[in-house]
């Protein structure tokens, strides 16, 4: 029998006017940006709307803001009173987004999951500031052969997105020789990404640290709906298994194509992408040819899957 997932962005999604037109159109949105404003004490909701887009941009801000889009999306299509589309077989965030994953999975309570990724952004720029790091995206090179380059220069895979897109990340002199090393090596293109550090390296080593005390404090349930990790691409079903997920993958690779490919072989055959852009969406489409994609993103689109 054919099934559904539901994939939630993560950093880099984020625009200004965000979420606007849900907030607008649909009360159970209203709620969910009403509810993260009390959550976290300011109004994230006007960031959302208005911008300004450096400020939204600052990873503090943009991992929040991006998951309370997501969830006022999922919140849309619930206050529509009927099933836009058949209930997930599995859910999956990249990066960022396996935290909306688990709202959607009930494994975590919107609110608590909120002040999470806020505590999680906080973490990540504050280890960013420690080592001077970054992250670029590589072109038509294959993972062994990328692998190599890491190894001889000290950076690390952070993404690997689809066949021929892989991220990697590192201190920025790694970086730098890795790239020259990419290139030299036959990679089609090899560019730096404008984000303020070496997210999934070691760089985030601190902010690990910092996330799994910050786990402690709250109460995981197991998720109604079977997680696919970015660590491994294999279902998570226990809270436990998600503590040790949440943890790892702040230094470890998003195996995004894996978790793609594991769901179409389990019979997935229709992917929505949940939240504001549709990165995920141009990805799923180069890994699962065939595949039905559909993005909600905004009042049209929770309309137009219905």
């Amino acid at each position: 029998m054919a099934k559904t997932a539901f994939v939630f962005p993560g950093q880099g999604s984020q625009s200004p006017g965000m979420g606007y037109d849900l907030y607008q159109q649909f009360a159970a949105a209203r709620r969910v940006f009403d509810q993260a404003d009390e959550a976290l004490g300011f109004r994230l909701s006007r960031l959302c709307f208005e911008g300004p887009e450096e400020e939204l941009r600052l990873t503090i801000n943009a991992q929040p803001a991006i998951m309370t889009v997501s969830v006022a999306c999922l919140a849309a299509m619930d206050d529509l009173g009927t099933a836009p589309v058949p209930a997930p077989a599995y859910v999956a965030g990249h990066s960022l987004g396996e935290y909306t994953a688990l709202v959607a999975s009930k494994a975590l309570g919107f609110p608590s999951t909120l002040r999470l990724v806020r505590e999680r952004g906080r973490l990540m720029h504050e280890a960013g500031q420690l080592v001077p790091s970054g992250m670029a995206a590589v072109l038509g090179l294959d993972e062994s052969t990328l692998e190599e380059v890491c190894r001889e220069t000290g950076a690390q895979i952070a993404n690997l997105n689809s066949a021929d897109q892989i991220v990697i990340s590192g201190p920025k002199l790694a970086l730098a020789r890795a790239l020259d090393l990419a290139r030299a090596r036959g990679a089609r293109r090899a560019l730096p990404l404008n984000v303020s550090a070496g997210f999934h390296s070691a760089v985030m080593r601190p902010a690990q640290e910092g996330i799994a005390r910050a786990l402690n404090g709250v109460s995981l349930h197991d998720p109604a709906t079977p997680i696919i990790a970015n660590v491994t691409a294999q279902p998570l079903t226990t809270a436990e298994q998600l503590r040790s997920e949440l943890v790892c993958q702040m230094c470890s690779c998003v195996h995004w194509q894996r978790s793609i490919q594991y769901m179409v072989e389990d019979g997935v055959d229709t992917f929505v992408e949940i939240g504001p852009g549709q990165v995920l969406a141009g990805l799923i489409r180069r890994i699962a040819d065939g595949a039905r994609v559909v993005s909600v993103r905004d009042a049209g689109s929770v309309c137009g899957a219905a």
